[in-house]
C-alpha cells in the first residue's frame, strides 16, 4: 500500500522540465503550483492533498489533482465522501475488474512524480515509519489512475487520482510486515522506459495485457530506506522538512 508520500515541486516538475521549455515551466509554477498543497514533506492520502499528475491528455503539462479517485458513477458529495478513503490505492492485479477503477484503468492512467514514500514497520506491538527513496535522490515515478469527476450541484470538475500498488519487493517485505495484511505491498514504480507505455489507452485485450505486464514490483537495487520521525499522533512533526530525516530507534538495532 502507499498512503504516505513526500513530493516537492521540483520533483513534480521533472517531467515538464524534461520535455517542455522554460516558458511552459514558469507558467506551471505561476498558475498551477499555487493550486496545489506543495511542498509535501509528508502527506497522508487521508488528508486528500492536491498535487500534480501527468495524464494521457497531455503527458508533458501536468494537471492539479486530489488524492483519492472519485469514479464517474459517484452521484453526489455524500457518496464521494463515503468512497474517497477507499480509493487512495488501486491494487494493480485487479484494476480492470473493480468497479471503482476499471474505466480509469482502460482510459485514464497517469504518472505521479514524488521524492519518496513512507511505510510502517511492525515490531513488538509498535510501528516504526520508514522513508523509501532512490539512492541517487531522483524522483520516483509512480503509476496512477485518474478521473475527472463533475460535481452535480455546482457543475465544477474535480480531478482525482489513485496510486497503483503491487507486490512488495524483498526490501519492502522486510519493512512492510503488517500482520493484518496478506503480504507486503508497495507503489508501482515505473522505470523510465515504461512511463510512456503506462499512458497508452486500452483499445482491446492485447492492450490490456500489455498494461498488466507492467504491473510488478521494482527490484529495489536503486532504492534505499531509513527510519524517520513519527508520522502519526501527537509525536508527529507535521508537514516540515525534517520529517524525512533519519531517526535511529535503538530497539530496532537489537
Amino acid at each position: 500500500m502507499c498512503y504516505d508520500i513526500k513530493a516537492s515541486l521540483e520533483a513534480q516538475l521533472k517531467r515538464a522540465r524534461q520535455y517542455g521549455d522554460e516558458i511552459a515551466i514558469r507558467e506551471i509554477e505561476q498558475k498551477l503550483a499555487p493550486l496545489t498543497d506543495l511542498p509535501l514533506y509528508h502527506a497522508s492520502g487521508f488528508q486528500h492533498p492536491k498535487l500534480l499528475i501527468y495524464t494521457e491528455e497531455d503527458p508533458v503539462v501536468p494537471e492539479v489533482a486530489t488524492w483519492g479517485l472519485v469514479p464517474h458513477w459517484v452521484k453526489d458529495e455524500n457518496q464521494k465522501k463515503k468512497i474517497w478513503n477507499n480509493t487512495l490505492n488501486a491494487r494493480g492485479e485487479t484494476i480492470f475488474e473493480k468497479p471503482s477503477f476499471r474505466t480509469a484503468a482502460k482510459y485514464h492512467r497517469c504518472l505521479i512524480y514524488v521524492d519518496g514514500f513512507y511505510e510502517h514497520h511492525h515490531f513488538k506491538g509498535k510501528t516504526y515509519p520508514y522513508f523509501i527513496h532512490r539512492k541517487d535522490k531522483k524522483p520516483l515515478v509512480l503509476a496512477g489512475l485518474w478521473n475527472r469527476w463533475k460535481e452535480p450541484d455546482t457543475g465544477e470538475y474535480l480531478n482525482t487520482f489513485s496510486i497503483v500498488t503491487t507486490e512488495g519487493n524483498p526490501m519492502m517485505a522486510r519493512i512492510h510486515n503488517n500482520p493484518k495484511l496478506e503480504g507486503p505491498r508497495m507503489p508501482l514504480i515505473l522505470p523510465s522506459d515504461m512511463e510512456e507505455k503506462w499512458l497508452v489507452p486500452v483499445e482491446d485485450e492485447v492492450d490490456e495485457k500489455a498494461i498488466q505486464e507492467l504491473i510488478h514490483s521494482s527490484p529495489g537495487e536503486d532504492l534505499e530506506a531509513h527510519t524517520v520521525h513519527k508520522l502519526r499522533g501527537k509525536d508527529s512533526l507535521g508537514n516540515v522538512p525534517k520529517i524525512s530525516e533519519e531517526v535511529a530507534y535503538p530497539e530496532l538495532q537489537e
